[in-house]
């Protein structure tokens, strides 16, 4: 019996919304190369947290009708059953779908019966021309708990670093998200984020919401002196 789990794709991340900018640009172009070659089949991005891996697997997922996994949901995969004799839970999961798309490939638990059933399914994939589209914190030969076959194996296919860690960068996406929101982000208030707020994605993301949260909840506009009320009250 197909075991078919909860993990559902972000409509909203696409190729259309992902903001390109010089730090994962090699890994958009890969993504939209595995896309649109069928000579290709097998791509690895890797790099820090909030660097948009999710986004850039979950738009080629929707694109090939693959099918997402991240590891992230291991432990509500196998629950209990984790490293027990029984069918591959990962081969269940992803049974006739067209691409194999796992995320955060660091988060492998450190089982042997685990990568038996990733060995396997790879294969599966690899061996039938399948889309594979895998992502991770570091490089292949980094990873923790991960067969040297299968490190070797990832390092075939087309390979490329996420950073979006400079200002411009957190710039280009900050705009996005403020767009997407339909909200007008000044320049300064974006100054005052950077100055105020952790640098990495996810919290100037959550500084963006709080701002936004602020600016409704007062019917006001977003200027360099709400957000510094917005910060007060945080």
């Amino acid at each position: 019996m197909q075991l078919i789990f909860d993990f559902p794709v972000v409509p909203r991340f696409g190729f259309e919304n992902f903001v390109v900018c010089g730090g994962n640009k090699t890994a958009y172009q890969f993504a939209k190369k595995l896309v649109e070659d069928p000579t290709e089949n097998l791509l690895y991005i890797y790099g820090p947290e909030g660097s948009g891996k999710t986004h850039l697997l979950t738009a080629l997922s929707n694109s090939i009708d693959g099918r997402y996994f991240s590891f992230r949901d291991a432990g509500s995969l196998y629950g209990s059953s984790v490293g027990s004799e029984g069918p591959s839970r990962l081969a269940e999961h992803f049974q006739g779908a067209a691409a194999l798309v796992l995320d955060d490939l660091h988060l492998l638990p450190n089982l042997h019966e685990v990568r038996v059933e990733l060995w396997e399914l790879f294969n599966a994939f690899y061996s039938s021309g399948r889309k594979i589209a895998i992502s991770g914190l570091m490089p292949p030969k980094e990873l923790p708990h991960l067969d040297g076959h299968l490190t070797s194996r990832l390092l075939w296919g087309l390979v490329a670093r996420m950073d979006v860690s400079d200002d411009e960068s957190r710039r280009m996406i900050l705009k996005k998200l403020a767009e997407d929101r339909q909200m007008a982000l000044p320049d300064d208030v974006i100054d005052e984020m950077l100055l105020r707020v952790r640098r990495d994605i996810p919290s100037l993301v959550y500084a963006l919401e709080n701002i936004n949260r602020y600016a409704i909840s007062t019917k006001r506009k977003v200027s360099l002196r709400l957000a510094k009320e917005a910060f007060r009250g945080n």
